[in-house]
């Protein structure tokens, strides 16, 4: 029985909704002969331009031009000048919401560590190739495994936002519950 990707409307919804049921999800990413999986973690919620830790909070551009646009796309972007991190653009065009991928669990073809978006983007070969990619592609997408177990979210502060104000206090880091993957507790 073939799992189906998440479709299109899954991702046109609330972003912190979209964020807490991205939990549990298998991350999708075939290059070349090799298929990469890795179960969805940690995220973090990017709420639109009147975020202030959001990307989008300074406007549209060039970087930020997929964020604007429909939902269901990938956001990557090199930080440090050497770690890429992937955000899943969320609700409707227009909007500029996202969410962060801050760490898998290996479930196949991943043999580096992935706890932190940087060493998550590493370990399942997405770079700066893959913005704007289409999450309803067949070679990098994100579905809902073929059995999926219950488990407990813990809601958190974002992770080195503190130039954020009192967007920075705000609980839209979401993780699983005693997950070892995560990538800080």
């Amino acid at each position: 029985m073939t799992i189906p990707k998440l479709p299109r409307a899954f991702y046109d919804r609330d972003t912190i909704t979209v964020a807490q049921e991205l939990l549990g999800k298998h991350l999708i990413h075939t290059s070349g002969s090799i298929t990469r999986i890795g179960k969805i973690v940690e995220v973090e919620a990017y709420l639109g331009s009147h975020d202030l830790a959001c990307h989008s909070a300074k406007g549209l551009t060039k970087r930020t031009k997929v964020m604007f646009g429909p939902p269901g796309y990938a956001y990557v972007y090199l930080i440090y000048g050497m770690y890429h991190c992937m955000n899943i653009v969320t609700e409707r065009e227009g909007n500029a919401s996202a969410v962060l991928l801050r760490a898998i669990e290996p479930i196949k073809n991943i043999d580096e560590r992935s706890q932190g978006p940087g060493l998550l983007c590493k370990a399942m070969r997405i770079s700066k190739d893959h913005n704007s990619h289409d999450l309803l592609s067949d070679n990098f997408y994100i579905e809902s495994p073929s059995e999926e177990k219950s488990f407990t979210i813990i809601k958190k502060p974002r992770i080195g936002i503190d130039y954020a104000g009192h967007w920075a206090r705000r609980l839209l880091r979401f993780y699983i519950k005693d997950n070892p993957f995560i990538s800080r507790r």
